[in-house]
């Protein structure tokens, strides 16, 4: 959530003056868009895992999760692609998640 949260103020228009909200495109080829892209596929990967998931083990997974991505990027934790990385781990760890809970007839 923290890494959402921080996802949103990077997206804050610069000034308040603007006409119109600028329009980010998926997938993206600036920084901002590549992060707001990614952002939306974590959050809805993370709302379908939640509505598979008892609130305990939902929460247990969560927070195993942050550990593996944090540990498997520490290398870059310095950098300013780290954020981008930590959604993008996240977002797949999900993904692989939500894949088992497809049934047998739904497998490649």
């Amino acid at each position: 959530m923290k890494t959402l949260l921080l996802l949103g103020l990077l997206l804050l228009p610069s000034t308040a003056a603007r006409a119109q909200p600028t329009k980010l495109n998926c997938p993206g080829e600036t920084t901002v868009e590549m992060r707001y892209c990614a952002g939306v596929q974590l959050e809805k990967s993370t709302k379908q895992l939640n509505s598979k998931l008892p609130p305990a083990i939902y929460q247990q997974w969560q927070e195993a999760a942050k550990a593996a991505c944090a540990a498997a990027y520490a290398p870059y934790k310095d950098g300013s692609i780290y954020p981008q990385l930590l959604i993008g781990c996240n977002n797949k760890l999900n993904r692989a998640l939500l894949k088992e809970f497809k049934g047998m007839d739904q497998m490649n």
